[in-house]
C-alpha cells in the first residue's frame, strides 16, 4: 500500500465544522480513526462535527472520564473513545474496550498512544495540531479502508471549495 495523505489548515471553528462535515458521508462501516494532538488541539472538536454531519443532534462529550461513548447514528454504530488518563496500555484490556473494534462499529479513538499495543491497526490517522489562531490537520490512510476513505474525502472537500491552505500528496493516485 502507498502512503497516501492529506494536509489541511483549518483557520478557524468553522473550517473544522467544514472538513467533519467532509468526512462524514466517506466513514464506512468498520473504520478505525486514530486522533492524535497534544490537549486543546481540536480532537473532540472534531469527532462532534462528524456527528452533528451525520444528524446526531444530542450532546457530544468528552469521553475523559467515561472512557466510551456511543453514538447509534445513521447508518453506524460510531464510538469515541478517549485513553488520555491510561497509564498503562493493559487498562485498555481491563476496560473492556476491545469490545468496541468488532463488527461494523466505526471507532474514533483519541490518544491512541496509551493503548497501542492492544487497539488494532489504524485505517487513518489524524494528527492535529494548533496552527496560530487555527489548526492543521495531517490525514494519513493506513490501509486499504483508509485510502478508500481518504480519497472519498477529498472528493468531498474539492466539491466544496477546500479550506485556504489546503494542500494534498496525491490522495486520487491509484494504490
Amino acid at each position: 500500500m502507498s502512503a497516501e495523505r492529506l494536509e489541511l489548515h483549518l483557520p478557524d471553528e468553522s473550517a473544522t465544522r467544514a472538513l467533519g462535515a467532509a468526512l462524514a458521508p466517506a466513514l464506512v462501516p468498520g473504520l478505525r480513526v486514530w486522533l492524535q494532538g497534544d490537549l486543546g488541539a481540536g480532537k473532540t472538536a472534531l469527532v462532534r462535527a462528524v456527528l452533528r454531519a451525520l444528524g446526531f443532534s444530542g450532546t457530544v462529550r468528552s469521553p475523559t472520564y467515561t472512557l466510551v461513548e456511543l453514538y447509534p447514528v445513521s447508518r453506524l454504530n460510531f464510538y469515541h473513545l478517549d485513553l488520555y488518563r491510561f497509564e498503562f496500555h493493559e487498562e485498555f484490556i481491563d476496560a473492556g474496550l476491545e469490545e468496541c473494534f468488532g463488527g461494523d462499529a466505526v471507532c474514533f479513538v483519541e490518544w491512541p498512544e496509551k493503548a497501542e499495543s492492544f487497539l488494532p491497526p489504524a485505517d487513518l490517522v489524524l494528527r492535529l495540531s494548533v496552527d496560530g489562531p487555527g489548526r492543521r490537520v495531517t490525514i494519513e490512510a493506513r490501509s486499504e479502508k483508509g485510502q478508500a476513505c481518504l480519497r472519498r474525502l477529498a472528493r468531498c472537500l474539492q466539491a466544496v471549495r477546500p479550506p485556504a491552505g489546503a494542500s494534498s500528496s496525491a490522495p486520487d493516485s491509484p494504490a
